[in-house]
């Protein structure tokens, strides 16, 4: 090869590496230029699931601004409840973080036989993340269009209404439960394995319903494919501003929702808690970060750790009423 070959080869491998670690939202160049121990955020869920990619969009922009390297190791298991226990027991030096689902934290411990760390008392809340709604969904071909004349319908209608959930225990199914509650009326509960078969369903009219979140379900309404009535939080969604929420509605004392936060072991030293506090307000405030779930119809939840354990123990009260009776198999 000629010196000017070899020279414009050495050129197109250089573009092509710098174009590369911009496709990759500046991961690489992130941990290029972080140094220190490497930093482990562990996630319960499996790749490519919405957790996961929550974390992967996090974990780049975290590294930069913790300085240190940040990568996400996935521990299936017990709803996430596997990976929180990891957690549980590992050293309390930042090492090891818990990338928590809502759900996990506040509703496993009801439905689950056996739960092996109590979540209110084993981890050491460090910074809450991003917080997120469901929005109810029903069938294009129901006689019913408004969530007033759903509630009307299934109270004409005792237990002919059928809503699905990604399982037993899921979010969604409680999300149901406590409505059906607050409202009155009487449904019946269809578990699926996941989100997907349920709104499957949901358009094909094997079922009339389901709640789902925003950021799963948006592209189905947008599409025309399912009708929304409302969301489940107390506040409109960003990704959805022309709906109403079920509390707009009249259903009272209805504002349910997840989130996603940060946990460490206990024992960790303040000097290491409130660092990684302090780069994760850093990393919410990320323009392209903040675009990227906004759009997903997440909202992005930038506040104290005490916030983020003030709320769990308020939903986990929540759901323990919720759930007192029922029967989970």
């Amino acid at each position: 090869m000629s010196p000017l070959k070899h020279l414009l080869a050495r050129r197109g491998l250089v573009s092509a590496l710098c174009a590369a670690m911009t496709g990759l939202g500046g991961a690489a160049w992130a941990q290029s230029q972080s140094t220190g121990p490497t930093v482990k955020l562990i996630v319960g869920y499996a790749a490519g699931g919405p957790v996961d990619s929550a974390a992967r969009v996090f974990a780049p922009v975290f590294s930069r601004e913790l300085g240190q390297p940040v990568i996400v190791e996935n521990r299936l298991g017990a709803g996430g409840a596997v990976a929180g226990n990891s957690v549980v027991k590992a050293a309390p030096n930042g090492q090891e973080i818990y990338f928590a689902a809502s759900p996990t934290m506040t509703i496993s411990p009801h439905v689950l036989k056996a739960m092996a760390f109590d979540p209110l008392k084993d981890l050491t809340p460090l910074a809450p993340i991003l917080s997120y709604a469901n929005v109810l969904v029903i069938n294009q071909n129901q006689p019913f269009k408004t969530l007033s004349e759903l509630v009307a319908h299934a109270k004409a209608n005792p237990g002919q209404l059928a809503y699905g959930s990604a399982g037993m225990g899921a979010s969604n199914h409680l999300s149901g439960e406590l409505f059906a509650r607050r409202a009155g009326i009487t449904m019946t509960h269809v578990p699926y394995k996941g989100n997907a078969p349920a709104m499957t369903d949901v358009m094909g009219g094997q079922i009339q319903m389901m709640f789902d979140i925003v950021g799963g379900a948006k592209s189905y309404i947008d599409g025309g494919k399912v009708r929304p009535l409302a969301v489940t939080s107390k506040e409109r969604n960003p990704a959805l501003p022309q709906l109403p929420s079920m509390s707009e509605l009249g259903i009272r004392d209805y504002d349910i929702g997840g989130w996603y936060g940060l946990y460490g072991p206990l024992g960790m030293s303040a000097e290491a808690s409130q660092r990684i506090a302090a780069a994760t307000g850093r990393t919410l405030q990320d323009a392209d970060l903040r675009k990227r779930w906004i759009d997903q119809g997440y909202v992005i939840w930038n506040a104290k750790p005490a916030d983020l354990a003030e709320r769990m123990r308020r939903e986990h009260a929540l759901w323990a009423e919720v759930t007192k009776g029922m029967a989970f198999e």
